[in-house]
């Protein structure tokens, strides 16, 4: 160990200290587990644009258990969907909202950050009817224990083992409507974002089949098992290490830099930062500020790092040797309420505390 090194690891344990001591108890850090999904398969060459749309669940809000209503089993197919409820392999469901549907409300409720009530409640069906990842939630479990964190992982911790990754876009499965430039943009910032934490870095190249990490815009059904569903369904899907695919909806309106003239846009920067935690192996958080929470509404811009992201990815990877420390005299935020703000990167104590416990006690 370097004596610089020596000098940075005492200084975040002083700053532990005086965090512990004059704001909190400290409380273990859980990670729950996502098992791994995602075979690998041909992909195809043609992208057929779905006219799908985006689910729609509204007519259900206030359905009680025991009503027999329409729509109810297309909630079910979307549970399913997504790892709340199984099948017994026939894939039919009843309009019945039963018990079953019932306790899969409840624990889409815990995973995300919801009241838990196992009702169709206004803020429960807005947030099902809302755009997403494609990656199943299966696994987002609370054991029961008070926890600090919320990220997960895919089964089995699967992780990169090198310090340096490649990543390459499709020539053939590509958006018309946006630049080559402009994608390769928005992907370079975002995996900047993941690179200034952790010691494992990107470059860009040409040959998409040989790359670590390949980009794709696909529509439809595209071959490996998880077909899109059109504008404001699921935006994107990634498969975990050492997969190293991405695929984003080719049917949605993807924009850049902000540019929301539609009233079904999507941040095509938003959701390259999502997916990038997908590749890295880290699975969906319950945090809604996390970047790697599941839904994304159209129209938002959700591309800086959580506290809750940055320990995700630190347990797996480490920390970027090149982190400042300066920052640690300058708490930005303001505490309220016995909180602070999740923010990792603007310098606030919590984030640095959650460090010093990743690095140097895990």
């Amino acid at each position: 160990m370097t004596q610089n090194l020596i000098h940075r690891n005492r200084a975040l344990c002083f700053v532990l200290i005086i965090y512990v001591l004059l704001f909190c108890f400290p409380r273990r850090l859980f990670a729950r587990n996502l098992p791994e999904e995602y075979t690998t398969r041909n992909i195809t060459e043609t992208i057929e644009v779905s006219n799908a749309t985006r689910h729609d669940f509204s007519r259900l809000v206030d359905v009680q258990v025991g009503s027999h209503v329409s729509g109810v089993s297309e909630l079910k197919r979307y549970l399913h969907r997504f790892g709340y409820v199984k099948d017994d392999g026939s894939k039919n469901f009843s309009d019945v909202f039963d018990g079953r549907l019932e306790s899969a409300i409840s624990l889409y409720q815990q995973n995300l950050g919801l009241p838990i009530t196992g009702r169709l409640d206004t803020s429960t069906v807005a947030l099902m009817s809302s755009p997403r990842c494609g990656v199943s939630d299966t696994h987002m479990i609370n054991n029961g224990m008070h926890v600090t964190a919320r990220f997960t992982y895919f089964g089995g911790k699967p992780k990169w083992n090198r310090d340096s990754l490649t990543y390459a876009f499709s020539e053939t499965h590509r958006l018309d409507y946006l630049t080559s430039d402009d994608v390769k943009m928005v992907f370079r910032r975002a995996f900047g974002r993941w690179a200034s934490v952790i010691p494992v870095s990107f470059k860009e190249v040409d040959d998409y089949k040989t790359a670590n990490l390949k980009i794709a815009f696909f529509a439809g059904d595209h071959g490996d098992g998880h077909p899109f569903d059109g504008v404001l369904g699921t935006l994107a899907h990634a498969f975990a290490p050492k997969n190293g695919r991405v695929h984003l909806d080719a049917a949605e309106t993807w924009v850049v830099n902000g540019d929301f003239g539609s009233t079904v846009a999507v941040d095509l920067e938003s959701v390259a930062t999502h997916e990038i935690g997908h590749l890295l192996g880290l699975g969906h958080s319950s945090h809604e500020s996390a970047v790697m929470y599941p839904t994304l509404p159209p129209r938002t811009k959700k591309v800086d790092l959580t506290v809750d992201d940055v320990a995700g990815v630190l347990r797996l990877y480490g920390a970027n040797p090149k982190l400042r420390l300066d920052s640690l005299t300058q708490l930005k935020d303001s505490l309220a309420n016995g909180g602070v703000s999740e923010r990792f990167l603007s310098g606030n104590v919590t984030g640095y505390a959650l460090l010093v416990v990743l690095i140097l006690f895990v």
